[in-house]
């Protein structure tokens, strides 16, 4: 019994973290077996650089297929082994995020505009996690930069527990605390994909 009500109560006290703050915990101090996929961005596992589906890809077309019915369907398997506490264990903004991985988005905090509404200290960043602060050149879809369930939160990689990133020109807005998808997220998959909201 013991067992049950401490994991209900880390499960309670893990809904109140971000997206964020869940995936760079749970995969801050992983160490992949050999044969497991590269992790890159903190939480995209991948094979080898030809299976990356990211913005750079879905502008050169390979985006999921609509089916004839017009929808887009997309193959994906959740494993049905979880640990019972609340780091690794499976909730719907993580879901989203990495569905939204699936079907072409990066992390916010590398979008080719990023630097115009957030500054990135590389400094505070844990040693050989700056990768995750890369900019890539993200489409955007015509969509503001905003608090998306793929936006990081500021001490995220933090070595020191300073910011890792702030926004500008106000430091104090709060930003990545998403627990899940904006309105834009919803835009942009919709602008991609052609979609009908």
């Amino acid at each position: 019994m013991w067992r049950a009500e401490a994991a209900t109560m880390e499960e309670d006290t893990s809904r109140e973290l971000s997206v964020g703050q869940l995936l760079e915990r749970a995969n801050r101090n992983r160490n992949p077996d050999i044969d497991e996929p590269i992790p890159i961005g903190g939480d995209i596992a991948i094979n080898s650089e030809a299976e990356r589906n990211a913005d750079p890809c879905t502008s050169r077309s390979w985006l999921w297929q609509k089916w004839t019915d017009g929808k887009v369907y997309i193959p994906y398997y959740i494993a049905n082994h979880y640990s019972a506490t609340p780091i690794g264990s499976l909730y719907h903004s993580t879901v989203q995020h990495e569905l939204l991985h699936a079907v072409g988005f990066n992390h916010e905090q590398t979008r080719s505009d990023r630097d115009n509404h957030i500054r990135v200290y590389l400094e505070n960043v844990i040693d050989g996690m700056q990768y995750n602060f890369d900019k890539i050149a993200t489409l955007n879809q015509g969509t503001p930069y905003d608090n998306s369930v793929m936006q990081y939160e500021k001490y995220a990689f933090s070595k020191n527990n300073r910011p890792t990133m702030l926004p500008v020109p106000n430091s104090n807005v709060p930003f990545g605390q998403a627990t899940q998808m904006s309105n834009n997220d919803i835009d942009r998959l919709n602008r991609l994909y052609q979609c009908c909201e």
